[in-house]
């Protein structure tokens, strides 16, 4: 069982002997190494008790180690010397359970003197070649690589040592070949003997140009190794003077140096700046060969990482870019989500989102999922998503809206097949009722201030894009005052270690009888809790709204006769409310857009009108007629004696528009209200004050 004399590859800044010992505390098994340690023959040490290896002074401790018990022990102690000196030493001892002598190895580890190290060049390329050079290149993170290859070269090969890329490296730019007065970032940097100046002087993340008759600007211009066996206090003094930087001269001072420029595909990515300090073997060509063939290796390792986050950037801002920035919603709706790419490593997906405000109060409620993950279906959500922001702008209904988005879907399946689910749902916080209609998505759930709960049945309808499915349809549902609203994608309830009908009672029980009081941030880190840690999961989004009505107070209603003096009457009681309202200004601005609209729907539609109006954040008019014919805009010609109403609303209103309705439509028209922001209705942001997984995603 005698272990060999040589240090492990792992630790070459030290040399360990190991000893058997038997029940009694004996060493009854020594390696033959120990005069190389301890300065002992191996049969000088068999036969006598382990306390003779250290001092009176840690005789107990080693006692304490060596007492029966099944668990590794260790302790730094002072062990002895044959030629009578002492050192200090980690001592190990390690059970040996259930097997014949010895009961225990006894592990005596120490330090090499600095005369002694870096000697052996087959030790150091042992150590810096082994699986050192596997464990921090299995990371695709520049500052975590960089970090892992400094506390590989330090201590197997210099006592500090440093790490500087390109600075385009670390913003995720192309990287071109550059001069010697390239701009260089320092990302790593560590030492052996615990001085601090070390990290002062060179301190990690300063972004720097190095100066000429420097060796750093040396080794960037040649793209060479830079051998300085010995720098010496007037070398060392005249970097720091060029560099402007004193206390660097003084680090430097009876130094060895070699500086190892990484170069991956012909670039060159930067250097490691490696230091032996004065005490030590100084760095000899054959060290430069070994050190050059280490940053060849950690070369490719840091151009990987540089490519994984120039990727990964890459795929960030493209889902942003893809997904809303902001909420909005009339202010009675209160909205909150929750996005979660189902891949850390792609971190983009298909799952989308939209809460979008509509004139009169409604707001529309969408979340979709197109079918797979990465950057393929991220620029499909993306397609779709814009098509649809337009088709709910243009006021279609749920169903209609979803139903050209499935003419969409079949024509994008020409080039390449897709499909995918979605639900959308139009609130109206006047009447207090929602419209839903689903392809091919998972039910709404819907908890009342009562603590009901339940999943609402909608129409079922395929999937889009999936031809020779039944039509698409739509539901309504008369909502409870402050009930929730919750959408979601299929991987908030499904995986591959949960059945979907276990995930729909876990989403259900979150939104049990008290969760219609609790905060809204509290429910949206409730939906994910416990999700995060799933590596197999698939993407997230989640939208959860409190859906509760506009106050009576806010909007009034009239209906009026197919007669022209139905203006007169109108313009009445649009002064008269905006009065109560304290909206005097808008009187005038008010009455003649009323009469503009209540004129055109006299003219084009049968039967009665009604005039509408609501004060949110901004003050709508609307008038509702029995014609489904919509108005167009146009400019009517010098001898037309009409055409010119819609004309005058659309100069003197801020926004204007028209949907159908079961009945016929409406035609609308919203006013700025005097010292009350529009943009308000934005009023949930992409991310709350406290982080959250997944929020990454919407910051710029």
């Amino acid at each position: 069982m005698a272990p060999r004399g040589d240090a492990p590859a792992t630790d070459s800044a030290s040399r360990t002997l190991v000893l058997g010992i038997d029940g009694a505390r004996r060493i009854v098994q020594c390696g033959p190494n120990a005069r190389a340690v301890l300065g002992r023959a191996p049969e000088d040490l068999i036969g006598r008790p382990a306390t003779d290896l250290v001092g009176d002074e840690a005789k107990a401790e080693l006692e304490a180690l060596l007492e029966v018990g099944d668990q590794e022990r260790n302790g730094v102690m002072t062990v002895l010397r044959g030629d009578g000196g002492s050192g200090n030493a980690l001592v190990t001892v390690q059970p040996m359970v259930g097997g014949p002598a010895p009961a225990a190895l006894l592990f005596v580890r120490v330090e090499l003197p600095p005369s002694e190290r870096y000697q052996d060049p087959a030790l150091m390329r042992r150590a810096l070649m082994d699986d050192q050079l596997t464990r921090f290149g299995a990371s695709l993170d520049l500052d975590q690589s960089a970090r892992g290859l400094v506390d590989v070269v330090v201590p197997h090969y210099c006592n500090a040592a440093s790490v500087l890329v390109l600075e385009s490296l670390v913003a995720s730019d192309e990287v071109h070949s550059e001069s010697g007065s390239a701009v260089l970032r320092r990302i790593a940097v560590t030492s052996d003997d615990g001085n601090p100046a070390w990290t002062s002087t060179f301190p990690v993340g300063e972004v720097l140009v190095f100066p000429e008759g420097t060796p750093y600007r040396q080794v960037m211009e040649t793209a060479r190794p830079v051998h300085l066996p010995h720098v010496t206090v007037d070398a060392a003094s005249e970097i720091g003077r060029l560099w402007r930087r004193g206390p660097a001269g003084d680090l430097l001072s009876d130094v060895s140096m070699v500086l190892l420029p990484m170069i991956a595909r012909d670039t060159l990515l930067g250097f490691i700046a490696c230091t032996r300090v004065p005490g030590f073997r100084k760095f000899d060509a054959y060290d430069v060969e070994i050190g050059m063939e280490f940053a060849t290796r950690a070369a490719i390792v840091i151009d990987n990482a540089r490519k994984f986050s120039r990727e990964r950037s890459t795929a960030l801002a493209l889902q942003r870019s893809l997904l809303p920035l902001r909420l909005s919603a009339p202010s009675s709706v209160e909205v909150r989500h929750r996005y979660l790419p189902g891949s850390k490593l792609v971190e983009v997906g298909g799952d989308w989102y939209e809460s979008i405000a509509l004139p009169g109060a409604r707001v529309a409620l969408i979340v979709g999922d197109v079918a797979g993950h990465g950057v393929r279906a991220a620029v499909t959500m993306g397609r779709l998503r814009t098509a649809l922001h337009t088709l709910a702008n243009l006021e279609l209904p749920p169903a209609d809206a979803l139903h050209v988005m499935h003419e969409l879907m079949i024509e994008l399946g020409e080039q390449e097949p897709h499909f995918a689910t979605c639900v959308y749902a139009v609130y109206d916080a006047t009447t207090g009722t929602i419209e839903i209609a689903s392809a091919g998505h998972l039910p709404p759930l819907l908890a009342t201030p009562a603590g009901d709960n339940e999943y609402l049945q909608v129409p079922p309808a395929p999937p889009l894009g999936v031809a020779g499915g039944a039509a698409i349809e739509s539901r309504e549902f008369t909502v409870e005052d402050g009930s929730l609203f919750v959408i979601y994608t299929d991987g908030l309830v499904e995986n591959r270690g949960r059945d979907i009908d276990d995930g729909l009672a876990r989403l259900q029980k979150i939104f049990g009888p008290d969760s219609v009081d609790r905060p809204m941030e509290d429910l949206a880190k409730a939906t994910l809790a416990g999700v995060y840690a799933d590596q197999h999961r698939d993407d997230i989004a989640v939208l959860i709204a409190r859906l509760r009505r506009l106050p009576e107070d806010r909007y009034a209603s009239w209906t009026l006769p197919a007669d022209p003096a139905a203006v007169r009457r109108a313009r009445g009681l649009v002064s008269s409310k905006l009065e109560e309202w304290g909206l005097g200004d808008l009187d005038y601005t008010t009455e003649l857009l009323a009469s503009e609209l209540i004129t055109n729907a006299l003219r084009y539609a049968p039967g009665p009108i009604v005039l509408r109006l609501l004060l949110e954040r901004t003050l709508v008019c609307e008038v509702l007629d029995r014609s489904a014919a919509l108005p167009r805009l146009r400019r009517a010609e010098d001898d037309d004696e009409n055409g010119r109403g819609l004309l005058v609303v659309s100069q003197l209103a801020h926004r204007w528009g028209t949907r159908r309705t079961a009945a016929g439509k409406v035609v609308w028209c919203e006013q700025i209200v005097p010292g009350i922001d529009p943009d308000a209705s934005e009023q949930v942001p992409a991310w709350p004050e406290e982080t959250w997984p997944g929020e990454n995603h919407h910051r710029g």
